[in-house]
């Protein structure tokens, strides 16, 4: 019996320690086109050269899913196998990895693959990866697993932060006013992954003081009492370190992870920008 935790490039995991026995993680990349430029997210990519390409890029950057054939050379060798994507508001991962387990049954009647659409992106994708290595670990079996690991992705979040939004208006998600706003008077977008799944705007923040508050903010407001989190930052040290103080000095049993963010995360976040996944 072995068992696979699967994770596309929305999480920032590019390798993942500390694994039960008999368990292996792999990580299937997604792709990020500028012009006629296409990044790989593997871990090769260099992600301060893609995002240089894309800032003086004209043109609207976009990413592709992995294909089919991509999941289904990761499935091989296991029977056991839990696959956690980005929402699939923003990408065609999960319906990939979907086909592409229909065909591994196929061939492996016996095998049992659980596919999670995280409905989120970075921090929030890291903790159910993270909660799946520890549940497999306890020795649960694999229906087991899927009644907690749905439990407990019920008790996830996410808060992003960000500081710059020149995809956004580029692929014409906001218009070039608001844009123009953001860059100018130093305005923070605040908001969330919502229930289905798609990003949504809560505040915004004037200032990086301002933003760090308003995400503690909407962090209480949720119902976080304490709980893990993860933060997927963009060269954003800064405001890792400041909420992380505010966070530990509420409450002194928090456990705070930080990573920077994938070549896909680094994308949708963008300089300066943040994917936090907390407990609540």
């Amino acid at each position: 019996m072995t068992w696979k935790i699967i994770a596309d490039s929305s999480s920032e995991f590019k390798t993942l320690d500390q694994l039960p026995n008999a368990t292996q993680y792999e990580r299937v990349p997604l792709t990020i086109s500028v012009g006629d430029q296409t990044f790989v997210d593997d871990a090769q990519l260099d992600i301060d050269h893609m995002m240089e390409v894309m800032y003086a890029s004209s043109t609207a950057a976009s990413s592709a899913c992995p294909n089919t054939e991509d999941y289904l050379q990761s499935y091989q060798g296991s029977d056991k196998i839990f696959v956690v994507t980005i929402t699939g508001t923003l990408s065609g991962s999960f319906n990939a990895a979907r086909v592409a387990a229909e065909m591994y049954k196929e061939d492996h009647p016996d095998a049992q693959i659980h596919l999670i659409d995280s409905k989120s992106a970075g921090g929030e994708v890291d903790l159910i990866v993270l909660e799946l290595r520890r549940l497999i670990s306890e020795g649960l079996s694999f229906d087991e697993i899927v009644q907690k690991i749905t439990d407990y992705q019920n008790k996830t979040k996410l808060i992003f932060v960000l500081a710059k939004v020149d995809n956004l208006v580029k692929n014409g998600r906001l218009s070039k006013v608001v844009g123009a706003v953001v860059g100018l008077l130093n305005i923070r977008l605040v908001g969330e992954a919502s229930a289905e799944g798609t990003l949504e705007m809560l505040q915004k923040a004037r200032g990086h003081k301002k933003s760090v508050a308003a995400a503690y903010d909407e962090m209480i407001k949720s119902g976080y009492k304490g709980g893990k989190v993860i933060i997927a930052h963009r060269n954003n040290v800064k405001f890792v370190d400041q909420i992380s103080e505010l966070i530990t000095s509420n409450f002194a049993q928090a456990d705070i992870q930080a990573y920077p963010t994938s070549g896909l995360c680094s994308f949708y976040a963008e300089e300066g920008g943040l994917l936090m996944g907390y407990e609540i």
